[in-house]
């Protein structure tokens, strides 16, 4: 909506974190987004349909796709260097053996619910055949698709997500100020027994006079309401009510997907060594990676494309900032990782999905009388 400040609400008007006062640490970027990393674009499908019991195959439906474009459409065959990291590894990302044999990727990255993983894997790369062919005339494609559980709202056994949603969540990917909550893959996931899914922030980090930007995706589905800290306050035992509501038990099955992006000249070893900094980001809002949570985090940089694309039987040469300059992109990761769960659970209202189960969002009034 026009005339909003992207960093306290988001397009459609729902409320950040920031919105309510709450103060964190850096200086983001634009939009506060990963969408500040100059080329990358974001967009999403949201599955919303039906009430009442589940009758799999039919719904209640709440789900969707998220894509994660790293590239403009036109460059999205130039790998970009990453690295991976999985503090629990009860779920699935897939590319991840490539990246981690050889320290990049291409194509888009998309997320989604654990039993729709492989259609949007797929998707993408039929998407891939229809807009940009070239890229996959003589070689193949392995891209990057994520996952959390939402079955305790969703009907994930029925299936719902199929190629066309992939395909209108890559062809409607953008740049700016993009929607967080229950949108895209986020559509049917939960925090600390509060409604989350989609959240995102950045931090714009100096070096040498140079303005480097750090973005941070996640889809948020982890935590225990016990567990949940804001900013450094163990606030959790206070927030009893609202309660879920479960009209079918609620197995343990929480996850948390991580993507980070940056803009800043960094090797693959180093790319790595940001994603394994996602944790302390969760770990800040409560987040203790249990049994059942699929915590996976993929780092990446637009940077040293001609380096990615270096010909054979030349050297290639990759600008990269020290190790010993690490630290601030390391204060970044952090930092945008708590502020994007947080505001995926700000962005978000109350939901109901299958069998009556009932999802409340984290209380605005109690976040107006604490920060207010």
């Amino acid at each position: 909506m026009t005339g909003h400040d992207p960093h306290l609400q988001t397009p459609a008007g729902k409320p950040r974190a920031r919105a309510f006062g709450i103060a964190f640490e850096g200086t983001p970027g634009r939009f506060n987004a990963i969408t500040d990393v100059p080329g990358v674009s974001v967009g999403y499908a949201t599955l919303i349909s039906g009430d009442g019991p589940l009758d799999v195959g039919t719904g209640p439906v709440r789900t969707g796709v998220t894509a994660i474009l790293p590239r403009p459409l036109a460059e999205l065959a130039t790998p970009v260097f990453a690295g991976v990291f999985s503090q629990n590894g009860n779920g699935e990302l897939t590319g991840s053996h490539i990246i981690e044999e050889v320290g990049a990727f291409n194509l888009p990255v998309t997320i989604t619910n654990t039993h729709s993983c492989g259609v949007t894997r797929d998707g993408t790369l039929r998407w891939m055949q229809r807009v940009l062919p070239a890229a996959l005339d003589s070689g193949w494609g392995l891209p990057v698709a994520a996952e959390t559980y939402d079955g305790f709202l969703n009907d994930i056994n029925g299936h719902h997500v199929r190629f066309e949603h992939v395909e209108a969540a890559l062809d409607a990917a953008s740049g700016g100020a993009i929607e967080e909550g229950s949108v895209g893959g986020g559509t049917g996931m939960i925090a600390f027994g509060f409604k989350a899914g989609s959240g995102t922030a950045s931090r714009i980090v100096e070096w040498q006079g140079i303005r480097h930007t750090v973005g941070v995706f996640v889809q948020a589905n982890f935590g225990k309401r016990h567990n949940f800290t804001l900013r450094g306050a163990r606030v959790g035992p206070d927030l009893v009510e609202p309660a879920m509501r479960e009209g079918t038990p609620r197995a343990e099955k929480g996850s948390i997907i991580a993507i980070v992006a940056t803009d800043a000249p960094f090797l693959p070893h180093q790319m790595k060594r940001l994603a394994r900094r996602v944790p302390l980001g969760i770990a800040m809002t409560g987040g203790f990676g249990y049994h059942s949570s699929g915590d996976i985090f993929l780092a990446f940089t637009t940077a040293n494309p001609q380096a990615a694309l270096a010909p054979p039987g030349q050297t290639a040469s990759a600008a990269y900032i020290p190790d010993v300059d690490i630290d601030p992109f390391f204060d970044a990761v952090v930092q945008g990782v708590e502020e994007a769960i947080l505001n995926a659970m700000v962005a978000n209202e109350d939901m109901s999905g299958r069998d009556g189960n009932f999802v409340p969002a984290l209380p605005k009034a109690w976040l107006k009388n604490r920060f207010g």
